[in-house]
């Protein structure tokens, strides 16, 4: 799938109802963020709901593309959220490499713990999912769960909160291409995991399933997002590694036909 199937401009303007609420100012004081992860979704669904609040966002898909963006020096980041996760340099390693450019606040970002390591290195950690309110109590300095809701068997195909603060955000059109292509990824990484199954690859099933768990829990897709997190926590017997991938392709069912019922295409 295209990298930009669902990008917004990150330097449109945002809907008038926008961010005053949070008390940092007109949309020009709020930081210009850069978000660096590998995960489409997650990266994507971060810049989106952060644009539309009125941030300047600038996004990387790895650790070597956002330090050629910042040796670039065009414009300057602010705060930088980092997944704690990615192929390559990632971690305290990452960290060292970005405060040798930038003076930037560094946040990491994960939807599983991180190291003692890590969290000495960066100036604070958000769990995926998370909405622009828990950035906004690290911006403030103020104190924030680091938690993330626990996902459970009996959540629904899409947090309803989630999709109401997407709508208020934006389009219907551009809800609901996060959606579409959220199923999109889905259909690609199911056939991944098949492969990584069969050949009891433990360590790319826990990937994909962290990749899953992250970037649906962060478009409110909670059964694809809990899903994702069993994958993530399985064993190194790959017990329930088939089970959880037919419940898995029923889950991106449900939320296509969720898709069809919300958005239908002639809308």
């Amino acid at each position: 799938m295209p990298t930009n199937v669902f990008v917004v401009e990150h330097q449109r303007e945002p809907k008038s109802k926008g961010w005053p609420m949070l008390g940092l100012g007109t949309k020009h004081d709020l930081p210009t963020i850069l978000i660096i992860d590998d995960d489409m979704v997650s990266r994507e669904v971060m810049a989106t709901v952060l644009t539309m609040s009125g941030f300047m966002v600038h996004t990387a898909s790895d650790a070597m593309d956002a330090l050629a963006i910042l040796d670039a020096g065009s414009w300057a980041a602010e705060v930088i959220l980092m997944d704690s996760q990615m192929p390559g340099l990632n971690g305290t390693a990452l960290v060292e490499q970005l405060r040798a450019r930038t003076k930037a606040t560094i946040y990491a970002i994960s939807g599983s713990k991180i190291s003692d390591q890590l969290i000495a290195a960066v100036d604070g950690f958000l769990m995926k999912p998370f909405n622009v309110s828990a950035l906004q109590a690290l911006l403030e300095k103020r104190a924030m769960p680091a938690t993330a809701p626990e996902l459970t068997a009996d959540m629904p195909v899409v947090n309803p909160e989630v999709l109401e603060q997407l709508r208020e955000m934006m389009s219907e059109a551009s809800v609901r291409e996060i959606y579409a292509a959220i199923v999109s990824d889905l259909d690609k990484r199911m056939a991944t995991l098949k492969t990584a199954i069969a050949n009891k690859d433990v360590r790319e099933v826990r990937r994909i399933g962290h990749s899953i768990k992250g970037g649906c829990g962060m478009a409110g897709a909670l059964e694809a997002a809990h899903l994702g997190s069993l994958l993530e926590s399985e064993s190194n017997q790959l017990d329930n590694s088939e089970a959880i991938l037919k419940e898995l392709h029923t889950a991106a069912r449900n939320l296509q036909r969720m898709l069809e019922a919300e958005f239908p295409a002639s809308r």
